[in-house]
């Protein structure tokens, strides 16, 4: 229990950084929807080929997936419509302090945000 201490109290120091704290809401997010995914694969007694076959999509690619890589949005999207789920993207401003944090300081200058 004192390891899980450390690594609580290591990650609330962490979350006051509103960069950090974007990247890790980012993770939780990726993470509840391959969640959503492996839910799926376990209620109907599936192995990632299986599914991947049924799909239409490598099993490499469905690996990847359900471990958060999202790097091919139409490959989530097969996935997820296939499961009875559709993506939903939205664009969303992000606060003053987190362009500071992202840009490099010879940006941030120019930036219309922050100057």
């Amino acid at each position: 229990m004192k390891g899980l201490k450390k690594v609580d109290t290591h990650l609330k120091k962490k979350l006051k950084d509103p960069y950090f704290k974007e990247l890790y809401e980012l993770k939780k997010q990726k993470l509840k929807i391959a969640k959503k995914i492996i839910e799926y694969r376990i209620k109907y007694n599936l192995t990632q080929s299986q599914l991947a076959e049924r799909i239409g999509i490598t099993q490499q690619h469905l690996s990847k997936i359900e471990n958060g890589e999202f790097s091919n949005i139409l490959t989530l999207e097969k996935v997820l419509l296939f499961i009875g789920y559709k993506v939903k993207i939205t664009a969303v401003p992000l606060p003053a302090k987190i362009i500071k944090r992202v840009l490099p300081p010879k940006i941030t200058k120019l930036h219309p945000q922050i100057a």
